[in-house]
């Protein structure tokens, strides 16, 4: 059993508030953090006989138990909302009293803003974070970016193994969750925009070029990829913008939030494959930065995150902004850092652009090359 990190956090929300919601993507570890982690009556929404349990009269069952109580799949029952918030409303001083669980964020953000708002916390737990494992079922940083961070993915005993969960998770996705809201493109047409994605992953999006290979509209696009965004598949960082005198980008970058299912519709199914290939770096990239931010938002609250870039090519991937202290990252997937690599990171520091420069590399050797600027290998600033 792996400890999550993401437990320190619900212990903080559970002392400030009755509820808390923990969201993440469909068999990235809720249920088993649940049910080892949790203290309290484990009900899955999903089960006939659970929902049973609940279905003819919410407020008459939820008043049954003393003890917390973990719905696991808590958007399959919406009428469930409106009963807790009045339950919630009768014993405000009650906390860590409901724990709900949920994979389609968009259905249930949006039945917690309606009914919930200001009685619940809410924590997003991700598939398995490297540090997680690290030295842990013989998995190796490399092993970890191939394959990803979903339990059963970067456990598997084989490649087949791995390819086989890969292409279960995302034939369900799209015949389970995608299905549901009844999309103007077939089964294979969204396949093949998934593979799209995958090739514009750590590039800035363009929907309209998108729109003419699928002969659909700009905004159709944009609503899909708001589909996939809220079911946690893929990230849109947006460009940091400040008052200076340059032509900054202003489209957000792209990333398969995990490197497996990223590698897995690139058809890279081997370290050495990853390594030859052309979309490593951006590979590497959009796992640091999954990490980073993951991290971040479990330990801080309220902090932003951006990439810059100017069109005369100044770039700092991840811009991390606690509001007060902004700190920018350049990722490396080389064993060595080069003078012309930290350009970008010294030049934003002494503009003021960010207070604080780190470029993680895969080399093994961590060095200052200023006061305000670290090299550090991906590995051990992970760990750190």
């Amino acid at each position: 059993m792996f400890e999550r990190i993401a437990i320190k956090k619900i212990l903080r929300l559970k002392r400030q508030f009755p509820a808390i919601l923990i969201l993440g993507a469909r068999q990235c570890g809720k249920t088993t953090l649940a049910r080892h982690f949790l203290k309290g009556e484990y009900f899955d929404l999903e089960k006939p006989s659970d929902q049973q349990i609940f279905i003819h009269d919410v407020e008459y069952a939820l008043r049954r138990f003393e003890k917390p109580l973990i719905l696991d799949e808590a958007q399959t029952l919406p009428e469930l909302f409106p009963v807790l918030r009045a339950l919630i409303d009768e014993k405000r001083d009650e906390k860590g009293k409901y724990y709900l669980l949920g994979s389609v964020n968009p259905v249930l953000i949006r039945q917690i803003s309606e009914s919930l708002a200001g009685r619940v916390g809410i924590c997003e737990l991700t598939p398995f974070l490297y540090v997680e494992l690290m030295g842990k079922a013989g998995i190796s940083f490399e092993t970890y970016w191939l394959r990803g961070g979903f339990p059963d993915a970067v456990l598997s005993q084989s490649v087949v193994e791995w390819q086989a969960w890969q292409e279960n998770y995302i034939r369900t996705f799209i015949e389970r969750d995608i299905a549901r809201f009844r999309l103007k493109m077939s089964t294979i047409e969204i396949r093949q925009f998934l593979g799209v994605l995958a090739h514009y992953h750590g590039n800035l999006f363009n929907a309209s070029e998108i729109s003419k290979s699928f002969g659909i509209t700009y905004h159709t696009v944009k609503a899909y990829l708001d589909l996939l965004e809220g079911h946690f598949l893929v990230r849109r960082l947006q460009p940091f913008h400040v008052n200076i005198k340059k032509r900054l980008v202003k489209s957000p970058k792209l990333y398969i939030r995990d490197t497996g299912i990223l590698h897995y519709l690139l058809g890279i199914a081997s370290e050495r494959i990853l390594l030859e290939n052309p979309k490593r770096g951006a590979s590497f990239e959009g796992l640091m930065i999954e990490q980073i931010i993951t991290l971040e938002n479990l330990k801080y609250e309220g902090s932003r995150f951006y990439f810059y870039r100017t069109h005369a090519g100044a770039e700092i991937d991840l811009i991390v902004d606690r509001g007060q202290m902004r700190i920018g990252f350049e990722f490396k997937s080389a064993t060595s850092v080069s003078k012309n690599d930290v350009r970008n990171v010294r030049d934003a520091v002494k503009q003021g652009l960010i207070h604080r420069g780190i470029v993680c590399y895969l080399g093994d050797r961590t060095y200052e090359i200023s006061e305000n600027i670290t090299v550090i290998p991906a590995k051990e600033f992970l760990k750190s």
